[in-house]
């Protein structure tokens, strides 16, 4: 198999084969790249052509050893597909685009879900450790019970009572702190 810088000599040199072995490695690829760019086969097409004009057109002065033929092709398609993309996009006025619109928590919100969470972790913490796995995998990771049983190579009836006996110990670390984390007591 010839290199693609020795089949562009024997193209310079009229070798019609040699152009066609060269396309039939080059294009495809070239080809599925600037599809995937463009977004448009006949554009895709229309660039693949033109980089391969311009390569037939350097083909008599090409020197061996300064690029690799597929580089020299990829760098070419890539500043055409560049030309279409820009080419398409109308410019537009900085000043007419609207701002968007802020969709951020405010402080206050930020700093309740933070006690929250926080004040949650560290009743977690407190549990036994098989039942702190049941709870969080059951209404943190939201796993069913029998998925639960096989993770933790139990039967489901010892999930579920590591679960009730886990949220139980979770209220009662939690209690009396309804006010301090931002619960009304209609929540």
């Amino acid at each position: 198999m010839a290199p693609d810088a020795a089949l562009l000599v024997a193209v310079a040199n009229g070798d019609a084969s040699a152009a066609r072995v060269l396309i039939e490695r080059l294009a495809p690829r070239l080809l599925s790249h600037a599809t995937r760019v463009l977004s448009d086969r006949a554009e895709a097409e229309d660039v693949v052509q033109e980089t391969l004009v311009r390569l037939w057109k350097v083909a008599p002065e090409w020197r061996q050893g300064e690029a690799k033929v597929s580089t020299w092709c990829f760098r070419v398609l890539v500043n055409l597909c560049t030309d279409k993309l820009r080419a398409r996009k109308p410019t537009v006025d900085i000043d007419a685009i609207a701002e968007p619109a802020a969709d951020l928590q405010s402080v206050v919100e930020q700093m309740t879900d933070t006690a929250r969470r926080d004040a949650l972790n560290g009743a977690l913490a407190t549990l036994p450790e098989r039942q702190r796995h049941a709870v969080v995998l059951r209404h943190i990771e939201e796993r069913s019970n029998p998925e639960i049983a096989e993770i933790m190579d139990i039967g489901v009836e010892a999930v579920e009572s590591l679960v009730a006996r886990g949220k139980r110990a979770l209220g009662a670390a939690l209690r009396g702190k309804r006010a301090e984390l931002g619960y009304d007591d209609d929540q």
